[in-house]
């Protein structure tokens, strides 16, 4: 008998960002005119290949270090960390994660970041790692800073950090964004607030003083919930 392809809930699309929201003004040159066409996913799609746990190293994690530099990067130190669970709370082990971020001053190392701000020779602000047996995740970076963009006239990203998760195979991909609690910022940020309200906090991470490091780093925890009700939503 062939094997049976597993089945999934349902995505929740009231949690989901609009393809074409009026106030993220680039989703009008980027939004499908027409509507999608689902595809299925064969057996071979959905349960690999996946990520391969020797390409990378732990100190890909660390994006204070990870740079090849001998020197530090300036900037806040923070560590970021939670687990990745389905919508039932069991962890996801074995998932990759990929992070990149703007620098302390708020520019990203990349030739298209023209941003009057200055580079960091010793942050490259990208990591990777793999969730452990129990979903868990762990990166130490530096608090990114907030920089301009032009959807609007004097319009700032918050301090955010980019995310993409893949799965058990390379199609199964979450790409998303977490936001650092009491930012003012994000009042008139264009991407967060395109995600429904009702789903934004799912995008912000809570302080944790028992994940802080005394005299070296502050923590954040967010967990990352793929699929169901509270699953954490993708960013246009």
């Amino acid at each position: 008998m062939p094997d049976e392809q597993p089945t999934y809930p349902p995505r929740d699309w009231s949690s989901e960002p609009r393809p074409d929201d009026p106030a993220y003004r680039s989703t009008a040159l980027r939004a499908p005119r027409h509507d999608l066409i689902a595809i299925p996913l064969t057996l071979s799609e959905i349960t690999g290949p996946g990520p391969f746990p020797s390409e990378l190293d732990p100190i890909d994690a660390d994006l204070t270090r990870n740079a090849g530099t001998e020197g530090e990067p300036i900037g806040e130190r923070i560590i970021v960390s939670g687990r990745v669970v389905d919508e039932s709370g069991l962890p996801l082990p074995g998932t990759l994660i990929e992070m990149w971020q703007a620098n302390a001053a708020g520019r990203y190392h990349h030739q298209v970041d023209q941003h009057r701000a200055p580079l960091d020779p010793n942050f490259i602000g990208v990591g990777r790692c793999l969730t452990d047996a129990d979903g868990g995740y762990r990166f130490l970076t530096l608090h990114p800073g907030a920089y301009p963009w032009a959807n609007d006239v004097n319009s700032w990203r918050p301090p955010h950090l980019h995310f993409s998760l893949f799965g058990p195979a390379l199609p199964s991909r979450l790409i998303t964004q977490m936001y650092f609690p009491g930012d003012l910022l994000q009042a008139s940020d264009a991407i967060l607030n395109a995600v429904p309200e009702d789903a934004r906090s799912r995008l912000i991470a809570s302080y944790d003083p028992d994940l802080s490091e005394s005299e070296w780093a502050l923590g954040y925890r967010w967990d990352i919930v793929l699929r169901g009700n509270q699953a954490t939503p993708e960013t246009p």
